[in-house]
């Protein structure tokens, strides 16, 4: 059984990157990213093991979201990462709340038992918008990413999910971020 680590989109937000999700999906033969039945996400690690505890799990988790709040994310531009299949996908930022808690997972677990696009130094932020685009279809992905105006989503959730099945294992809320007051007059 293999699990992943990841920063997991809030209620509010859901629906704008959902329906990115569902104008992506035109693309695939199958939508892809509402049949996995889990929310928006950004994947900090993945691993097809067994080998690392469920206390080394809990550690990375609080690792990552020390002293981290919410992440307010921009995303402004749509890349594919060629297959086949394509996959298609929202590039955030900021990217530096990503790495740190990247950073931090990988100092807990051990990074050889990661997937190697997962691995710092290889890892790419990216949200997820549809990872089963034929070949032939990427120039009309491609098309739609050229006409994205971007979205803003709020994260506020870091998440140990196993699979297969896919299962909540363990999560943590990140808290919310006080926006500063305006200058006075």
């Amino acid at each position: 059984m293999g699990f992943s680590l990841n920063i997991r989109i809030g209620a509010a937000s859901v629906s704008a990157v959902t329906a990115l999700w569902d104008e992506v999906s035109a693309f695939e033969e199958q939508p892809s990213m509402r049949a996995l039945g889990y929310p928006p996400h950004l994947t900090l690690a993945i691993y097809d093991t067994d080998d690392v505890s469920e206390e080394a799990r809990k550690n990375a988790l609080a690792h990552a979201a020390a002293e981290e709040a919410e992440l307010r994310l921009r995303f402004d531009r749509i890349g594919v990462f060629d297959g086949p299949p394509v996959v298609v996908w929202a590039d955030p930022e900021p990217k530096e709340p990503l790495m740190r808690m990247h950073h931090a997972i990988h100092a807990v677990i051990d990074s050889s038992l990661c997937r190697p696009y997962y691995r710092p130094g290889a890892w790419v932020p990216h949200l997820t918008l549809g990872m089963a685009v034929p070949v032939e279809r990427r120039d009309a992905a491609m098309a739609f990413a050229h006409n994205f105006r971007g979205v803003e989503a709020i994260f506020d959730v870091i998440d140990c999910v196993t699979f297969p099945p896919l299962r909540i294992a363990l999560e943590t809320q990140l808290p919310g971020r006080l926006d500063p007051l305006p200058a006075a007059p």
